[in-house]
């Protein structure tokens, strides 16, 4: 099955295609295609220059930057970006933090905030895994205790992906230890990461990079101001959030654009003869095409704020093919792969030395976004009926 674009789209994808590669920087595009680790400005660089051409936040509220774009056209625009190579805006502002606050958030947080989200003015970081709260995440216990006009915030949190870099955290706090059940005693929280109290380690990933950190609250001090929403009902908007994470972690146009040019390098090596080579290739290009249709039907599910459980499948299978592409390149490798610390100056091509880190750090997407266990938890329940 292959969905044909309309000219008025093909010609959306044609612009999307012609602004990416003449307004991001080809030296960032570059270090986006090889894999390297990126810092903060490769983020921030890149943020800016979609958001200074209305394309920072498509998906927002028209009067907060959004765009009124289809379904489909967002399928489009985010295929592209990973077919040229374009780093996304940042996943914590624009399909995190910044939807729940347009939804959730009074007025004057959403003037307050919004527009530094957008631009990268302000880094948010994700605050919601703890040491013993990670896909049972309802279980968390980092809480917080009313003094006057401030929340005082004990616990910690972890894996907490470029929190090294975080201005502000937006964080699932516990606000009421004497709920019924323990989802209903939550609240989404929002405090400065140069507050007192707060101390952010870093973590060393299998793959030897830093991405990921531990962060820890003694007595922090956080304005009641600083709840979004309601108190008590952070659950609620967690819910909304991590349906959005989840449709991003489907990660379709990276995937393709990954396995495409795998396929290519497989092609100049003679690789494409070994009938198992060419078998592999053509089982993930068909797989693919199935997770395209369901990010279609995922994009297209929501109603009013409601998110469409759909996602869930599109995550769990999503996130499993982009570990098999991976996989299939260090096949591919060969002997080479071994050589994942070697420099520039080594005779291996570059996506030969890159192989094996690339798979290592691929290993957490079937876990971070509500682990497989869990997505196949709510795939029975809400879609099935079991």
């Amino acid at each position: 099955m292959r969905y044909r674009l309309s000219a008025e789209d093909q010609k959306f994808r044609d612009e999307c295609r012609e602004f990416l590669q003449n307004n991001i920087p080809q030296e960032l595009r570059d270090r986006v295609a090889s894999h390297k680790e990126l810092g903060r400005e490769d983020f921030v660089t890149t943020q800016r220059i979609l958001n200074a051409n209305g394309l920072a936040v498509p998906g927002w509220p028209a009067e907060w930057g959004g765009r009124n774009w289809t379904s489909l056209q967002h399928h489009i625009w985010r295929e592209e970006l990973a077919a040229n190579d374009v780093l996304s805006p940042l996943d914590f502002n624009t399909s995190m933090f910044g939807p729940v606050l347009a939804a959730f958030g009074s007025q004057e947080q959403k003037e307050r905030y919004l527009p530094a989200t957008a631009n990268l003015d302000i880094w948010w970081s994700q605050g919601f895994s703890e040491p013993e709260a990670g896909s049972d995440l309802a279980s968390l216990k980092t809480t917080a205790v009313l003094d006057g006009d401030h929340w005082v915030v004990n616990g910690s949190k972890i894996w907490t992906t470029l929190g090294q870099y975080g201005d502000w955290m937006f964080a699932l706090i516990r606000t009421d230890p004497n709920a019924p059940k323990p989802q209903a005693g939550i609240s989404f929280m929002i405090m400065d990461m140069t507050t007192p109290g707060i101390t952010v380690r870093p973590i060393e990933l299998i793959d030897g990079s830093h991405e990921v950190n531990e962060v820890f609250f003694d007595n922090v001090r956080v304005p009641v101001e600083n709840v979004i929403g309601e108190v008590n009902k952070g659950w609620t908007y967690a819910k909304f959030l991590l349906s959005n994470e989840r449709d991003g972690i489907g990660a379709v146009g990276y995937s393709k654009r990954t396995l495409a040019r795998a396929k290519a390098e497989a092609s100049n090596l003679g690789l494409l003869q070994d009938p198992e080579i060419s078998r592999r290739f053509v089982e993930l290009e068909n797989e693919l095409l199935g997770v395209e249709l369901t990010a279609l039907r995922v994009a297209g599910g929501a109603r009013e704020g409601e998110p469409d459980p759909v996602s869930s499948v599109l995550k769990l299978r999503g996130s499993r093919l982009s570990q098999e592409v991976t996989e299939l390149i260090v096949d591919l490798s060969g002997p080479g792969g071994i050589a994942s610390g070697a420099g520039d100056d080594s005779s291996l091509p570059e996506w030969v030395r890159s192989a094996v880190p690339h798979y290592l750090n691929e290993r957490k997407v079937t876990i971070y976004g509500g682990s497989d266990e869990i997505q196949r938890t709510i795939i029975s329940r809400t879609i099935l009926g079991m």
